[in-house]
């Protein structure tokens, strides 16, 4: 009787890191943007394309172009370009982390599959904002060349380019922040309210039509706006893109309240997203 020694042969196990996690995640994230290309080109198109139209072709067309007429106008043009971008980070980075928290956290309960994920909770939640910013600066790129060919009148930028690199990102950034905290500091149902009470209105207060020192007719207004971070946000590339029109915040001073608000916001956020996942 013979006997037959079955030996277990041994396979690789693949061990997953943190960082390849993330990555993961990342590209998982991609996957699904590249299978709604279509809406996610015209989300990041629509608002940016419809507010150069209007304020820089179609007034000026029509005799009525902010900033009185000629030089006038094109000082305004190349004014609310840096003011657009910020606008395009701001709400790109918002509906890409808040709108889809509300389906995960909702009903299909996606996030439980993201956090079985070998990473922490923090780092999910680090993930969606990497993801949201990188949309973000996507959306912002996209004015430029709207920026080139729609205004009726010539817009001058003087890009530099140090500036541009670094506090583009931190933009983008810090909107995918504030997306973050709206998207698990908030009833899931009452997010989309949010563009309408807080949005909006920070929109109009971020600096992004008009500089931030031109305020200072209106002290009161001018120190209270310093809570929205819009307006280091529209500030950052006002400095980066046309700071010969008119003075800008300090560079020091953008580089350091966008900092700052991101590390605040992110840290409220992940906070919340981490309370929404363990209850």
């Amino acid at each position: 009787m013979t006997t037959t020694a079955v030996h277990s042969q041994s396979r690789p196990v693949l061990h997953s890191t943190p960082s390849v996690a993330f990555v993961a995640l990342l590209l998982r994230d991609f996957n699904v943007l590249r299978k709604n290309i279509v809406e996610f080109i015209v989300r990041s198109l629509m608002q940016p394309l419809l507010f150069v139209f209007v304020f820089t072709y179609v007034f000026p067309k029509i005799g009525f172009g902010v900033g009185g007429s000629g030089a006038g106008e094109s000082t305004f043009s190349s004014l609310l370009v840096p003011g657009v971008v910020a606008i395009a980070c701001m709400f790109q980075g918002v509906q890409s982390v808040a709108l889809p928290l509300v389906t995960e956290f909702g009903f299909t309960r996606e996030i439980e599959d993201r956090v079985m994920a070998p990473l922490s909770i923090g780092g999910v939640a680090m993930e969606k904002m990497v993801a949201g910013a990188i949309q973000g600066i996507f959306a912002a790129i996209v004015v430029f060349p709207m920026a080139a060919f729609i205004p009726a009148t010539a817009v001058h930028l003087d890009v530099q380019w140090l500036e541009l690199v670094t506090l583009l990102p931190l933009t983008a950034f810090c909107g995918a922040a504030l997306g973050l905290v709206m998207g698990t500091r908030v009833d899931p149902r009452r997010v989309p309210l949010l563009f309408g009470v807080v949005v909006i209105p920070m929109t109009f207060l971020g600096a992004t039509y008009y500089p931030w020192a031109l305020l200072h007719g209106i002290l009161w207004l001018q120190i209270i706006v310093l809570i929205n971070p819009l307006v280091y946000m529209s500030e950052a590339m006002r400095a980066s893109l046309t700071p010969q029109l008119v003075p800008h915040m300090q560079v020091w001073v953008i580089y350091v309240a966008l900092i700052g608000f991101s590390i605040l916001l992110a840290w409220i956020g992940i906070r919340g997203f981490r309370e929404r996942v363990l209850t």
